[in-house]
């Protein structure tokens, strides 16, 4: 993909990370990305880059008896206030989430609940832990400022209660469901993830060819073609890499900003998010795992969806289609 782009300084937030304002801090390491640790500024790292700030950690220390809190230089693009936080919340079933896990807060989305715990699926490590009510919050896109998106549901709430009109509507969850084990027939058409650097956050079309062994299946790319250009790639491919391809998510009129979205790029899907929408149905996706933003055609975008115990989840309204 092109060259990552410096992060846009912003006025505005230059006069909110004042000196001792807490924070949480992003990473772009590989094995971090998708999750916020929280600190404190300590200042300006330096008058010639007024980009950069000189954070300490909460949670994360620099020696093994954790008396001695990591200090760091961040980009200004890695900062952003404290999430907030309802005092109470009753999660839904698909619903995007941040899990607080190793020090840190990790985006996920709720699969499952059984005897008062949640069970959050990682899309960037495949995984799926359970976590109790007090370390979850909904997941939070910071739009500058102090708003957020969505934004903090407790006064709506409040008031609600005021007047004795609390709604239960859509605040319980579907019965805990084992995750569907996968089978693929050959010839089914499939999409195949990678873990290659470079790669992380993309899907690749291609078609079932046969099992081979357990648990993984000899795959031909639809896109992908070898070395020498002569035919189409075939790759032997793990479960945890393949999955349906996903069903069509028409939209007609337009997508609108910060929806989450796959972008046709390089042969494959990339995940990515709408920062602007643009006239005659263009627009510019961000693309968190790489810092970059570029312009795409309405079709070259398609709504972003997750495979996630035999439903797709589509992200946009946190609705769920069965397949």
């Amino acid at each position: 993909m092109p060259p990552k782009p410096k992060p846009t300084t912003r006025d505005s937030s230059f006069s909110i990370f004042k000196p001792g304002t807490l924070v949480e801090v992003s990473s772009n390491d590989v094995g971090f990305r998708g999750s916020w640790y929280t600190g404190t500024v300590i200042r300006r790292a330096s008058k010639k880059d007024p980009a950069k700030y000189l954070i300490e950690y909460t949670h994360l220390f620099s020696d093994e008896a954790g008396t001695k809190p990591l200090r760091e230089i961040i980009d200004l693009g890695q900062l952003r206030p404290v999430a907030p936080r309802e005092k109470k919340r009753e999660f839904k079933f698909s619903e995007e989430v941040d899990a607080f896990y190793n020090d840190g807060w990790w985006e996920g989305a709720i699969t499952g609940a059984s005897d008062g715990k949640f069970k959050v699926y990682f899309r960037s490590s495949k995984e799926q832990i359970e976590f109790s009510k007090e370390d979850l919050r909904l997941h939070r896109e910071w739009l500058g400022g102090d708003k957020w998106k969505p934004p903090l549901e407790e006064e709506e709430e409040e008031e609600e209660e005021e007047n004795g009109k609390v709604s239960t509507e859509g605040k319980t969850m579907e019965n805990d469901k084992a995750v569907t084990e996968l089978k693929f027939e050959k010839g089914a058409s499939v999409e195949v993830s990678s873990d290659e650097d470079g790669f992380d956050g993309a899907w690749f079309a291609a078609t079932v060819i046969e099992p081979v062994g357990k648990d993984k299946y000899l795959v031909e790319y639809q896109s992908l073609r070898t070395e020498d250009d002569t035919e189409f790639l075939k790759e032997e491919i793990d479960i945890l890499h393949i999955r349906p391809s996903p069903p069509d998510t028409v939209v007609v009129d337009s997508f609108d900003r910060l929806d989450e979205v796959d972008a046709l790029y390089n042969d494959g899907w990339w995940i990515g998010v709408i920062s602007k929408v643009l006239s005659n149905s263009r627009y510019k996706v961000y693309f968190k795992n790489t810092l970059e933003e570029m312009q795409f055609e309405h079709s070259e975008l398609r709504l972003h969806q997750e495979w996630i115990d035999g439903k797709w989840i589509v992200t946009r309204q946190g609705l769920t289609c069965d397949r």
